[in-house]
């Protein structure tokens, strides 16, 4: 169970934005379940309806859901056909990561407007230092009002916010304000408002954590933080019971690290049935080689190593990767690369997932390209450059491949660093569609 199954919800009342904010100056901002939020904004037909983001057949994912998809219990990284079950009326959407991207990018423009000191954990959330921003724009609340106000003003996007002393009760905070609230953590009453709280809140209990320390006695934080630390490092080991004791006083010296680098881009996709069909694999491949590509040109950045993934039908799966000189957002060579390490990799078995990573990341702006003898002046760069053009202007899908043209019929499925995400950006962080 995550701690947002857990950390009670609301923003109301003595933790409400009436709160007393001094030394507060550590803002979580989580926006509300982001992908399907930017569905709906492009669909305000879907409003006030439940929206799931993934694919509802037998290998399907939730990405994201709606609030009114929640209240029949489905939630990210539930298997499609489940969420199907609990839900039926429920609308289900291919993930748009491109979009997701761009919605993204604007949001942490707004941030960076308040505060320099943003440290984006994932598409969706960032932690803010906003002590440097006090005299101009005033309390740490009402920064934070006016971050939630201009998103929903300029992107008609909702956001909740966690005002606290340090990250890790800024991010209960957050999770408690949702959705579209404002929760502040007093640095007076940290420990009154921390330790009524279940031990899966803590950062690093997990299901199995949680049975251990409940054996134990142990169900509350505030029943953790009493308790003996040889006790808790017979139970959990020296590092976690260090880790936990800390938390669980309300104690957090880490501080707002500003802009985490992309460490690689990637898509992949798990087939409904598996498959041995090369000329299926092939034309899979190629169209996860057009998501990275545009991904890559959307975030201004190239790579210099191509990796795959490949999972087959018992679950073994393979990774093979190839690093070249010259870096590259093309698609066509992406998918060259890729291939080529998929038929040296001879799986020779039925395939359940594919991927494809392009990592070792530059800015592509300034990056060498290699010439070649014979080179047309206007080559594949710039055939999908239009393209980009083309869909920015009139939607994707109007300009593909040939080969492509029958229909790929792709879901990208849960990627992440998080899942934690779906065919994503990875940031050293989760990636889970907004709580």
């Amino acid at each position: 169970m995550g701690r947002s199954q857990v950390v009670p919800r609301g923003g109301s009342g003595e933790f409400g934005p009436h709160a007393d904010d001094t030394g507060c100056t550590v803002l979580h901002v989580d926006m509300d379940a982001f992908y399907a939020s930017v569905e709906i904004r492009r669909r305000p037909e879907l409003r006030g309806k439940a929206v799931i983001v993934g694919g509802a057949g037998p290998r399907g994912v939730v990405s994201a859901a709606s609030y009114e998809a929640r209240k029949f219990g489905v939630h990210s990284a539930m298997p499609g056909a489940r969420a199907k079950r609990l839900c039926p009326h429920a609308v289900f959407l291919p993930p748009d990561f491109t979009a997701y991207t761009e919605a993204s990018r604007a949001v942490m423009a707004i941030f960076r407007d308040v505060t320099p000191l943003v440290e984006p954990l994932s598409l969706d959330e960032a932690f803010l230092d906003v002590a440097g921003a006090l005299k101009l724009l005033g309390r740490p609340v009402e920064i934070a009002a006016l971050i939630r106000r201009r998103v929903a003003g300029e992107q008609r996007l909702t956001c909740s916010v966690g005002v606290a002393g340090t990250k890790f009760l800024a991010k209960l905070g957050s999770t408690r304000a949702k959705p579209d609230g404002m929760v502040v953590v007093p640095r007076a009453r940290e420990l009154e408002y921390l330790h009524p709280l279940p031990v899966e809140a803590l950062w690093g209990v997990g299901e199995r954590t949680a049975e251990t320390l409940a054996r134990l006695g142990l169900k509350t934080i505030g029943d953790l933080s009493s308790a003996p630390l040889g006790l808790l490092r017979s139970a959990v080991g020296d590092a976690a019971a260090h880790h936990l004791h800390e938390l669980s006083w309300a104690r957090d010296p880490r501080r707002v690290i500003p802009e985490q680098i992309e460490k690689s881009i990637g898509a992949e996709t798990t087939f409904d049935v598996d498959v041995s069909d090369l000329s299926i694999i092939r034309r899979t491949m190629l169209a996860l080689s057009g998501k990275v590509a545009e991904r890559l040109r959307h975030a201004g950045q190239a790579g210099r190593t191509v990796s795959v993934k490949i999972r087959l039908a018992d679950f073994q799966t393979l990774s093979r990767s190839r690093t070249v000189d010259v870096p590259t957002d093309v698609a066509r060579e992406i998918f060259q690369l890729g291939w080529a390490l998929f038929q040296a990799a001879r799986p020779g078995e039925r395939i359940r997932l594919i991927g494809v990573r392009v990592e070792g990341l530059l800015h592509a702006d300034g990056t060498p390209r290699q010439m070649t003898l014979g080179e047309r002046d206007h080559g594949w760069r710039d055939a999908e450059r239009a393209a980009d053009a083309v869909a920015a202007r009139f939607g994707r899908g109007l300009v593909k491949p040939a080969s492509l043209l029958r229909g790929d019929g792709l879901r990208t499925d849960a990627n992440g660093s998080a899942p934690r995400g779906e065919g994503t950006i990875e940031p050293p962080a989760r990636h889970n569609g907004g709580a």
